[in-house]
């Protein structure tokens, strides 16, 4: 493949390792990862258990910070920033979806979503957020009205809803069957095609990587492999 033009990197960090020392025992979550995510890019991240996904995610997101390495952001090292600053970043510019939806459970789907499109600077209507994702006809249920995919999806309209350049998934369908899982993957394939929207999905399922542009994987902290999908499948035709 060409190489990228440095314009087109969204993500890129240099040796970035992860530390967590207690007492004498140092344990490396990361070891040294070099790493680019390109702009409009669909990038499945597979691996065992601990070895250094979800911290690296983290890491990328601004949620943690990095033991050594650089990160940057489009040009914008991250390395070093404070925690108001990083504060910023997510609020700014991305969008985080995990295992669990985390919905505030008094509110409706359109209240959920609304409390992100309350605080950013040029949000979509939460109508329009839960439409792309399939739930324009659930907006004033409660999430103990609905089933865990309908709920993860109004995770990800949460997410989507101020326009992040980044959406950020750890185990976006972990707590799901694969036939709903299928819809969460078809939420999230439809705004990557149709939005460009930068997306990393973190998954133990090996099949979902065929529905990425690059698959990663992560082994012991490092990075062991990177593949390229010459063709991708949409979720529907992917086989658990």
């Amino acid at each position: 493949m060409e190489p990228r033009p440095q314009s087109d990197i969204v993500f890129r960090t240099e040796g970035v390792t992860k530390v967590y020392a207690t007492g004498e025992v140092k344990v490396y979550a990361l070891a040294g990862v070099d790493l680019e995510l390109h702009e409009g890019e669909l990038t499945v991240l597979l691996g065992p258990s601990g070895s250094g996904k979800s911290t690296l995610l983290n890491i990328l997101g601004g949620l943690d910070h990095a033991t050594e390495g650089r990160v940057w952001f489009k040009g914008m090292e991250l390395t070093g920033m404070n925690d108001r600053a990083l504060t910023r970043f997510r609020r700014d510019h991305v969008g985080f979806i995990f295992q669990f939806y985390n919905l505030v459970a008094s509110l409706t789907a359109r209240e959920n979503v609304a409390l992100v499109t309350d605080i950013a600077p040029d949000p979509m209507r939460p109508e329009e957020a839960l439409d792309i994702v399939g739930l324009g006809h659930r907006l004033d249920h409660f999430p103990a009205q609905m089933s865990g995919g309908e709920q993860q999806r109004v995770a990800i309209a949460r997410a989507i809803a101020k326009r992040p350049e980044v959406l950020l998934c750890d185990e976006p369908t972990g707590a799901l069957d694969s036939k709903t899982g299928v819809q969460v993957l078809e939420a999230l394939d439809r705004i990557n095609r149709e939005f460009g929207t930068t997306t990393a999905v973190i998954t133990h399922a090996a099949a979902i990587r065929k529905m990425a542009h690059r698959v990663i994987r992560f082994q012991d902290g490092r990075i062991a492999s990177v593949e390229v999908n010459e063709t991708r499948l949409h979720p529907h035709e992917i086989e658990w």
